[in-house]
């Protein structure tokens, strides 16, 4: 299942960025998790990544385990594809 992740930095890892970037991709392999794509933002997040993710609790676990580590804090999401939506919305309209 994909995701969404809205990231904030913690001003203190905020430039350190290596060192930061470096743990969250190790514990994000450690849960099974694959980065898609990473992007920088202005505005109220900091970062916006898609990831892979085998279940919920792999993606709950890493927010949590990122807080706890004083990184920051992220807000997920799950990301539908287009055919999802598209059945979705059939199943909807029975």
């Amino acid at each position: 299942m994909k995701y969404v992740l809205l990231g904030n930095l913690n001003t203190e890892w905020a430039s350190r960025q290596a060192d930061r970037v470096g743990k969250a991709k190790a514990k994000l392999e450690k849960l099974g998790i694959k980065i898609e794509s990473i992007h920088y933002t202005q505005g109220h997040y900091d970062f916006i990544d898609v990831v892979d993710a085998p279940n919920p609790q792999a993606v709950l676990a890493f927010s949590v385990w990122y807080a706890t580590q004083g990184l920051g804090r992220i807000q997920s999401m799950p990301a539908f594809d287009a055919k999802s939506f598209e059945t979705a919305l059939k199943d909807a309209a029975a």
